[in-house]
C-alpha cells in the first residue's frame, strides 16, 4: 500500500519503517476494541486508564512478533492495582483480525486520588510469549520503573531484549457531535532494528536503579539517528495520536517525512476471548473426584467464570476431572 491509501483506521495497527534511521515502528488506533474491553467490567476511572494504556502497548508489541498463538503482558504490584493483564492473539488466517482481551484486579478500598501508575506500587512488568502446543513458552521480567506503563515496557526492551524502544500514547473518553461518549486511544512505537551481531551490555545502565536506557546501547550514527527520531516524535500532539481527523499515514508523513518512511499492510484488531467450555474442562482435568466435590455448589453443579470476558460456565461434577475421563475410557 502507499502513503496515500485511504482505509478505515479505527482498530488497526500500521507497521512502518524509517529507512534513513534504521528504525521500525507501529501506529495503533484502538476505538471500538477498547470500548468492548472496558465494557466487560465497571472499572473505576483510574483502573480504566491503566487497562487502556496496557491494551495499547499490547497491540503495538503484539504486531511486531511473528506470533502463532498468544502474547501476554502482565503488571503485578503491591499497591491497590494488584494486576493488569492483557492477551494478544495473532490472526487465525490472513486478513483476519488479531484479538485483544484484558483484565484488572484491584483493591477498591485502597484506591486513592493519585496518578493511576502510582496505584501499582512496587512489582514487576512481564512479557510472555506462548507459540502453542509443543513450543516452550518465553517469559521476560523487569521491575516496575519510570512513571508509566510505557516506561516499564521501554525498560523491558532495553533490559531484556537490548532493543532501544520508545512509546508515545494517548487515550481517553471522547464524544463526537450526535454520538455517545466512547473511548479513543492511539499510540506510536519506535524500535531500533536489531544489530547484525548480538549486543550485550553487562555493566549498569543510566536509567532508574541502574537499568539500561536506549542510548546505553547505541553510539555514533546510530545514537544520532535514534535521538533525531525521538525528537521528531516529541512533537506529536495527543489529538494526532487518537484521531479521528488525522490518519496514521498523514501523521507518519508529518512526523518523519525526512526519514524516508515506508509503510506495510495494516493489521486489524478486535476484542476477543479464547475461553470455552472445553478449555475449562481441560483445566479441571488434573483434579480428582474428591477435589471436584469440594468445587461443587449446593445446587450440585460446578461453575466457572472467565475473568476476561465474564462468560459463565456450568458443569455436572461427575463429568469433570481425571477420574471421570478414566471412567469414560473404561466405558468405551
Amino acid at each position: 500500500m502507499t502513503l496515500g491509501s485511504q482505509i478505515a483506521w479505527d482498530d488497526t495497527v500500521l507497521p512502518f519503517q524509517l529507512d534513513r534511521s534504521d528504525i521500525r515502528g507501529r501506529i495503533a488506533r484502538l476505538d471500538g476494541t477498547l470500548d468492548q474491553v472496558l465494557a466487560q467490567y465497571d472499572y473505576p476511572p483510574m483502573i480504566e486508564a491503566l487497562v487502556a494504556e496496557m491494551c495499547l502497548l499490547t497491540a503495538l508489541i503484539g504486531q511486531t512478533i511473528d506470533l502463532r498463538w498468544k502474547l501476554s503482558l502482565q503488571v503485578r504490584g503491591d499497591g491497590p492495582a494488584r494486576l493488569i493483564a492483557t492477551d494478544y492473539y495473532g490472526p487465525d488466517a490472513e486478513g483476519s483480525p488479531a484479538r485483544i482481551r484484558a483484565y484488572a484486579s484491584f483493591d477498591e478500598d485502597r484506591l486513592a486520588d493519585v496518578p493511576p501508575f502510582e496505584l501499582i506500587g512496587k512489582g514487576y512488568f512481564a512479557i510472555l510469549i506462548d507459540q502453542g502446543q509443543g513450543m516452550t513458552p518465553y517469559q521476560g521480567i523487569t521491575p516496575i520503573a519510570g512513571g508509566s506503563l510505557s516506561s516499564c515496557a521501554e525498560t523491558y526492551f532495553a533490559q531484556s531484549e537490548q532493543l532501544p524502544t520508545r512509546f508515545a500514547l494517548s487515550y481517553g473518553r471522547s464524544q463526537a457531535p450526535g454520538r455517545p461518549e466512547h473511548w479513543r486511544a492511539g499510540g506510536v512505537m519506535l524500535q531500533h532494528m536489531p544489530k547484525a551481531s548480538p549486543f550485550a551490555k553487562t555493566d549498569g545502565g543510566t536509567a532508574e536503579d541502574g537499568l539500561l536506557a536506549p542510548t546505553d546501547m547505541l553510539d555514533g550514527d546510530e545514537e544520532e539517528n535514534w535521538t533525531r527520531a525521538n525528537l521528531l516524535l516529541d512533537t506529536v500532539e495527543e489529538l494526532e495520536l487518537i484521531g479521528p481527523s488525522v490518519q496514521p499515514t498523514d501523521l507518519l508523513v508529518r512526523l518523519f517525512h525526512e526519514e524516508s518512511p515506508r509503510v506495510y499492510d495494516p493489521q486489524l484488531v478486535c476484542f476477543g476471548c479464547s475461553c470455552s467450555a472445553d478449555r475449562v474442562r481441560e483445566s479441571l482435568s488434573i483434579y480428582s473426584d474428591k477435589d471436584i466435590a469440594h468445587m461443587t455448589t449446593d445446587d450440585g453443579i460446578v461453575t466457572a467464570d472467565c475473568q476476561f470476558c465474564g462468560a459463565h460456565y456450568e458443569f455436572q461434577p461427575e463429568t469433570l476431572g481425571f477420574e471421570a475421563e478414566e471412567r469414560r475410557r473404561a466405558a468405551d
